[in-house]
């Protein structure tokens, strides 16, 4: 798993757990096994785009494709509106990978 899937994973289970919901609680709403979640959070599987968006739709988050352009934009507004540091965030980024 790469380090942008295993943020991934980290902001799925904040989400997850600022919403006071347990793993049990999530696999039940995503018609999933506990377990599955499980091994999501700890990144011993690949989170598939269907799941992930699923999983998103269920902890109310929303999956936007944003320009690289715009990126920094976007991460200081989410800042602003969550009061978290961008370091903190909850977002991921393409660009945050090393292409090189």
């Amino acid at each position: 798993m790469t380090y942008s899937a295993e943020e991934m994973a980290a902001a799925l289970k904040a989400a997850r757990i600022a919403r006071k919901m347990s793993q049990r609680e999530l696999s039940a709403m995503a018609g999933v096994p506990q377990s599955h979640i499980s091994k999501i959070e700890s990144g011993v599987v690949d989170l598939r785009l269907s799941s992930l968006m699923e999983l998103a739709r269920i902890l109310e988050l929303e999956l936007l494709l944003v320009p690289r352009k715009a990126l920094p934009a976007a991460k200081a507004i989410i800042a602003n509106i969550t009061g978290s540091q961008p370091a903190a965030r909850a977002a991921y980024s393409l660009e945050d990978e090393d292409h090189g």
